[in-house]
């Protein structure tokens, strides 16, 4: 059988963050299902363990606030963001996997090399700026705001459903460690929780028997949370900024599947999977760098970064890559500020 049943897992993971398993080495939460749903159940899992890190980071991205090290300077002082990050990542090839309906089997499934990318709008509000120490600044304070939309689809056998609302907003708080002046760079510290609306995914797609074969993901759930110390310097029409922090991923959901089969000539049976509930938890170190063009109020950036580290097994391999390999990602921007 054609690996159709992880067909609609692989489009829901490259749209938007999706779940990841705890995969193990012997793929334990498959192991307890009917032995003609095993392997697709854990080839399913794996997948999304291997591409949560990717969506991960491209939700996360580098700087909470690009080509800006430094507070806003309190009160009466904003700055709104649009940006799109992009990871170099991959996704798993398949048309080109099979999946058996005698049990798992680990396979090396093909990749293909893919920018993930996805939109975000971020926005800081000033409200302290501070108290002097020389020609800075100290402890001045922004509030951060970030929003997520996802929109509800029903199309080609593919059903996304948000069912509590659309829009999901996160939050953060800067702190000022010095604020940027003639001589001195802008340094502060961030911290920004992005979340992801709460999601259920349903597809539908003919298989090997004489009905539907389906994939139903319900509760899907992404949720990052990151801290940056951020430096940054403005040289009259350019400024430059870079920085380092942590990221954790956190993502979570429960997988239903149908699978159909003719082992009779004529005869179809049904199959299906009793509740896989996943949970992921990963941390990774983050470094990035920003170069910006500044227009009066308006900012053109662009940012390059790496993330790395964490532990993510699988009972499938994928190529050559694995899902804890360190990856590239970057992202522009356009903010504008007073």
């Amino acid at each position: 059988m054609k690996g159709r049943l992880i067909v609609a897992g692989a489009l829901a993971a490259a749209v938007l963050p999706t779940l990841a398993a705890t995969a193990r080495a012997q793929g334990p939460e498959c192991s307890g299902q009917n032995i003609a749903v095993q392997d697709a159940c854990q080839k399913a899992v794996d997948m999304f363990q291997f591409v949560a890190p990717q969506l991960g980071t491209s939700v996360a991205g580098g700087a909470a606030i690009q080509g800006s090290g430094g507070t806003l300077g309190g009160l009466g002082h904003f700055s709104v963001g649009l940006r799109a990050n992009a990871v170099s990542g991959a996704l798993p090839q398949v048309d080109q996997m099979s999946v058996a309906v005698d049990g798992a089997h680990p396979d090396q499934v093909p990749t293909k090399a893919q920018v993930l990318s996805l939109p975000a709008v971020d926005a800081a509000l000033g409200v302290y700026k501070g108290f002097p120490l020389g020609v800075t600044r100290v402890g001045g304070v922004d509030l951060l705001v970030n929003a997520a939309y996802v929109p509800e689809l029903d199309r080609n056998g593919f059903a996304l459903a948000t069912p509590d609302g659309s829009l999901k907003l996160g939050f953060g708080a800067r702190v000022g460690l010095l604020q940027e002046s003639l001589v001195m760079p802008g340094v502060s510290v961030t911290y920004l929780r992005r979340d992801m609306p709460t999601m259920g995914l349903m597809a539908s797609y003919q298989g090997n028997g004489a009905g539907e074969d389906t994939l139903q993901l319900d509760k899907l759930s992404l949720k990052t949370d990151a801290w940056r110390v951020v430096a940054s310097k403005s040289l009259f029409l350019f400024g430059v900024a870079v920085g380092a922090g942590q990221d954790r991923y956190q993502s979570s959901g429960d997988l239903r599947a149908v699978v159909r089969q003719q082992t009779v000539p004529g005869v179809d049976q049904r199959y299906e999977t009793t509740p896989v509930s996943f949970e992921q938890s990963l941390t990774r170190t983050n470094y990035f760098a920003n170069l910006s063009m500044n227009l009066l109020m308006v900012k053109i950036v662009g940012e390059v970064g790496q993330v790395s580290g964490g532990n993510v097994p699988t009972y499938n391999t994928f190529g050559d890559r694995k899902a804890d390999d360190s990856l590239l990602y970057g992202s522009v921007g356009l903010r504008v500020g007073f």
